[in-house]
């Protein structure tokens, strides 16, 4: 029996006070109040707009889990405060008893029960019983979708953009280094609204000085007062509100996450370099390289470990297990999972620091931009003083996802059209290596498996596609490490005499960008016109590479930050 016939029948079997219909043509769901107040008023509502109520309970489960058991005033309350769809939004307030009606029939649908064991007045909300409801009404609502949305489409394929449409980024953790005020902890927040609610996805924490260790970032255990007690932070509370998103089971070997479908989880670290970050970032970035998706599978080494959590006595564990909001019995499975195998990075966290580079703040270690992808906010997302006033909207950011692959292999090269083998990106890479060789900022195995992750996730069509990554590569991951004098920065090539590794850098690249060497012709992967098409722009890592050369002359120094 096909889905929509189901859904149907079931519908009609319901025996409640708030009778609803799925429309054969529309895939619409028409509800209806009890009529007990006077007449029976008929309302309609799409597909999509249910499923996004349901994500929303989902996204906000701490909160609707306090309310599975109907009382008007709560989930009025509730539903205005979290439901993300206009139609939705303004139900709720008005119908929300045929609303809360709707959402049992459809949840017990998705999740398997019977029509006889639907209530007007209680939802059996958990998140096994949502995902198996999302699951079935997306089938659903794609039977009535002409041509079904791809979210793994390449960005640069077509000529137009899906403003639906995200884009995995490589690594978990960004960089955004620029002056200040060009709008960089506010591009993480847009982040965080374009992927989920850009409340309960979104954690602003503003670095102090004085932060040097890294309890300062993810809380330590206290002994004031006789029993131990763990002092949490937001950071770690963020984590942990990641994990419940993420959470689908456990094994012997650790937590495991749901391979898909998760909701991005943006934490912004504000001025990031106010303090060193090797310090207190040093357990991140040493646990961040333990990340692994084999065959769906993701797991990661703590980075509060369950040695930690087992000092606590039972009170203290109590005590931060509601401090982590997983005290609902809902969390049974995931607490028992930190507290047999610590606290891993979530799958879906995504780390974005903002950086200015002035008098009272910190430079970087390699060891830090290695780890990190480095966007020079103003090349990549400048600001356009001429069109601050303009109705015309500018050019937009695209989405950006979480990580869904560490490592590639040759076949997730098959779906690369102009490198099917990886062959040509792997030739890129050498030639620059060849430069950087015998200098500090020479590139190893990290290096090359982040730029072959980059041209999968990017999927280019053709050899400006391509050059287009192996540009922002330069900009993101190589031109970062580079700083120094004449001296540190001279080139030990072959016909390098009084030659730099800057020239030779700008011989190699205007040689293998050849393509988008010269005008406004490459596609930008990280933005679009306003219209959600393809913006093309200048090739970036020439400009960054003579700004910095020019730089070198001028003050016999050079370094990448601004």
């Amino acid at each position: 029996m096909n889905l929509n016939e189901n859904l149907k029948i079931f519908l009609s079997e319901v025996s409640t006070d708030f009778e609803a219909r799925l429309l054969d043509r529309s895939g619409c769901i028409v509800f209806q109040n009890s009529g007990k107040r006077g007449s029976v008023k008929a309302f309609e509502a799409s597909l999509d707009s249910f499923i996004s109520a349901i994500k929303d309970i989902r996204l906000n489960i701490v909160e609707f889990i306090k309310i599975k058991q109907y009382e008007e005033s709560s989930w009025r309350d509730a539903g205005g405060a979290y439901f993300t769809n206009l139609s939705m939004n303004s139900f709720v307030t008005v119908q929300t008893k045929p609303i809360f009606a709707t959402l049992a029939k459809l949840i017990g649908w998705g999740c398997g029960k019977e029509a006889k064991d639907i209530s007007d007045n209680f939802i059996e909300l958990n998140i096994s019983n949502i995902d198996k409801a999302l699951e079935r009404l997306d089938s659903l609502a794609s039977l009535y979708e002409p041509i079904r949305k791809n979210p793994s489409k390449s960005l640069i394929q077509s000529k137009s953009i899906s403003e639906n449409i995200t884009f995995d980024i490589a690594k978990p953790f960004l960089l955004l280094a620029g002056i200040s005020g060009t709008g960089k902890s506010r591009f993480v927040r847009k982040q965080a609204e374009a992927s989920g609610d850009g409340k309960s996805n979104f954690k602003l924490v503003c670095v102090r000085p004085d932060w040097h260790e890294p309890a300062d970032l993810l809380g330590y255990v206290s002994r004031i007062g006789g029993q131990p007690e763990y002092v949490a932070t937001d950071v770690l509370r963020f984590m942990a509100a990641a994990w419940r998103e993420a959470f689908d089971s456990v094994d012997d070997a650790g937590l495991l996450a749901k391979a898909d479908a998760l909701t991005p989880y943006w934490l912004c670290l504000d001025e990031m370099n106010l303090a060193p970050v090797e310090q207190y970032f040093a357990d991140y970035l040493s646990v961040l390289e333990t990340r692994q998706w084999d065959d769906g599978v993701y797991r990661c080494e703590p980075l509060l470990t369950a040695a930690v959590i087992a000092q606590l006595e039972d009170v203290g564990r109590n005590k931060l297990r509601e401090n982590l909001q997983l005290a609902d019995e809902q969390w049974d499975g995931l607490w028992q999972a930190f507290c047999k195998h610590g606290i891993p990075l979530p799958p879906n966290l995504i780390v974005a620091g903002t950086v200015n580079m002035d008098e009272t703040t910190h430079g970087f270690s390699r060891k830090v931009i290695d780890r990190a992808i480095t966007l020079d906010f103003g090349e990549f997302f400048p600001n356009d003083f001429d069109t601050f006033l303009d109705d015309q909207p500018p050019p937009q950011p695209v989405t950006l996802g979480y990580p869904r692959l560490t490592s590639v292999t040759k076949d997730d090269f098959a779906a690369v059209a102009t490198d099917s083998a990886g062959s040509k990106t792997v030739a890129f890479l050498k030639a620059v290596n060849a430069v950087l060789k015998g200098t500090p900022f020479e590139l190893a195995y990290r290096a090359l498996n982040e730029l072959l992750l980059a041209v999968v996730l990017a999927k280019p069509a053709d050899d400006k596609a391509l050059q287009a990554v192996w540009d922002d590569f330069l900009m993101t991951k190589v031109l970062p490490r580079i700083d120094g004098d004449e001296e540190r920065l001279a080139w030990h090539g072959a016909d390098s005499a009084d030659k730099t590794v800057l020239d030779g850098l700008l011989d190699t690249a205007r040689s293998q960008l050849a393509d988008i060497a010269t005008g406004e012709v490459r596609p930008d992967l990280l933005r679009t016109t306003s219209k959600g098409e393809v913006l093309t722009v200048a090739c970036r890592s020439l400009k960054k590479l003579g700004w910095m050369q020019q730089r070198l002359t001028a003050n016999r120094f050079t370094s990448f930050w601004p």
